[in-house]
């Protein structure tokens, strides 16, 4: 019953911001496009369609609207103002009962609160979707008191979100048999991507363990600041981290008042996306402004400080590897190779004319490149390629989906921090720097280190195995001797008895002609 009425409350405000008329639209059967214009009659329909889209996603509630926030990513599935509206998305919901955060962590430990925190403070700090913030005091391992930051999952979030998820994954299936485009757009892998953000989201014990990981993948490169966690005061529904302080980034003036670099802050910023990417192959991929601060201490003056761990990516050898040798292409305006890397990817169909894709891609970018360095918009290059790969039927790659969305992220807060970043000339030396370390000495200098052990194991064994290698060679070898001789013998018993037969033939044959010979002289005489 509860589904049904969610169902029913779905239509009704699909029906009040027109979202039947944009869904109709998209299909291309002749008796839809009459509905359409049946269902849109009498009713005021003026606000753009992304507009629309958007308010409609927020009267839904947070899954909705971090439904569209996960959608906004996909701009090469959607048209551009609809993106654009999109990621204007935000999660906008008032905390729950901070009563309900106290039963939900005395649940989890099983223990009073006053056993767990030496302090905590009942008023929410922030609020999402998923989770709100309380601050607090606990006792750490070392005896000291340690201010920490605690995020409680909110009650009854698995039962509401997978009731919505079964909606979701219900209109994908329709969207994928009856829109023209439902193989290209493939609305079932962006309903199952989406599920398995929040699912992830959901479990804290996962965004700890991402948190943890990239506080030490940044240790050593003193431009990013990760809370650490607390394991003894993690659960499911619970996360004890590190309190930060710190200034919103978005408050670029207070900021600058306080002393900060902002044109330095904003190239940090890209090399922290950049060596997290290229380098791990594991990246934040939540960077939005609310998720990030900066420190003003003095011994951690100007460092971003990254918050919120749910949504992380990660990327192979070869993805990086792949993206390395295209962006590097890209700077270097070797359109070609851009597009031999996506046909020798698979990304494109093998029977792609090389000349053909390299001809749109530098329709794309070449007005770009034209430009003075500073003017060029990364984020506006990929939109365009995203809109050329549908002529090419480029298959959209899962892995990269957070990445685009981090990129777009990085370079929206590089040029609100600094309007002058060159996002490009950034990330240039970094990459080609990257790439002579892959392919040069230093990586197979890095291999040979990395495989010493092994090397090391044996090498002492080598004789032996050798020994062993040879004996067993010599067995084969006198294997296949014995076998050559046997039929060799067994060749020559058959010759032996064809040359007896021939001979045996041969004498019964004389001595019949002879027999014959004889039988006639007889009766003539």
């Amino acid at each position: 019953m509860g589904r049904f009425f969610r169902a029913w409350a779905i239509v009704w405000v699909v029906l009040r911001y027109g979202l039947d008329e944009l869904v109709l639209s998209s299909f291309q059967h002749p008796w839809l496009s009459r509905l359409r214009r049946i269902v849109t009659f009498g009713r005021k329909l003026d606000a753009p369609r992304g507009q629309r889209l958007r308010q409609a996603l927020e009267e839904l509630g947070p899954i909705f609207v971090k439904f569209g926030q996960v959608l906004s990513t996909r701009r090469d599935l959607l048209p551009p103002d609809v993106a654009e509206e999109l990621a204007k998305l935000q999660d906008r919901v008032p905390p729950f009962d901070s009563q309900i955060a106290v039963d939900t962590i005395e649940k989890s430990f099983r223990k009073p609160l006053d056993q767990i925190f030496l302090s905590f403070e009942r008023q929410p700090v922030a609020s999402a979707s998923i989770a709100q913030v309380h601050f607090a005091t606990i006792r750490g391992r070392d005896g000291g008191e340690r201010e920490v930051a605690v995020k409680v999952v909110r009650p009854g979030m698995k039962r509401v979100i997978d009731k919505d998820l079964a909606l979701m994954h219900m209109m994908a299936g329709w969207v994928a048999k009856l829109s023209a485009d439902g193989t290209r757009l493939k609305p079932r892998e962006v309903v199952a991507e989406f599920d398995t953000y929040l699912n992830d989201e959901l479990d804290l014990v996962r965004e700890a363990s991402n948190a943890a990981q990239l506080r030490r993948n940044m240790a050593g490169l003193d431009l990013l600041l990760v809370p650490e966690i607390f394991w003894d005061f993690c659960h499911t529904d619970v996360m004890v981290m590190e309190r930060m302080h710190g200034v919103p980034i978005s408050q670029v003036e207070k900021l600058r008042e306080a002393g900060v670099d902002i044109p330095k802050l904003a190239r940090d910023g890209v090399t922290i996306f950049f060596t997290q990417v290229f380098r791990d192959g594991f990246f934040h991929a939540d960077m939005h402004p609310g998720n990030i601060m900066v420190s003003l201490a003095p011994e951690t003056f100007g460092r971003y400080i990254s918050l919120d761990f749910g949504i992380v990516g990660a990327l192979t050898e070869f993805d990086k590897e792949y993206l390395a040798q295209n962006f590097t292409a890209f700077f270097r305006r070797d359109y070609k190779r851009v597009a031999e890397l996506h046909i020798e990817s698979g990304w494109v169909p093998a029977e792609t004319r090389v000349n053909d894709l390299e001809s749109a891609i530098r329709t794309v970018c070449e007005p770009y490149f034209d430009r003075p360095l500073k003017e060029i918009s990364l984020g506006m290059v990929l939109m365009r390629l995203f809109q050329t790969s549908r002529r090419f039927q480029v298959e959209i790659q899962p892995q990269l989906v957070l990445l685009q969305k981090t990129l777009l992220n990085i370079e929206g807060l590089g040029r609100q921090l600094d309007p002058e970043l060159d996002l490009w000339s950034t990330a240039k030396p970094f990459l080609e720097t990257w790439m002579l370390d892959q392919m040069g000495p230093r990586r197979l200098l890095r291999e040979f280190k990395a495989e010493a052990p092994h090397y090391a194991k044996l090498l002492p064994e080598l004789p032996r195995l050798l020994h062993s290698y040879l004996n067993r060679q010599s067995a084969q070898q006198q294997q296949r001797e014995s076998r050559e001789w046997r039929e060799l013998l067994k060749e020559q018993k058959r010759t032996n008895r064809l040359l007896q037969s021939l001979l045996y033939g041969g004498v019964g044959f004389s001595l019949g002609l002879l027999v014959m010979q004889w039988v006639v002289r007889v009766r003539i005489f």
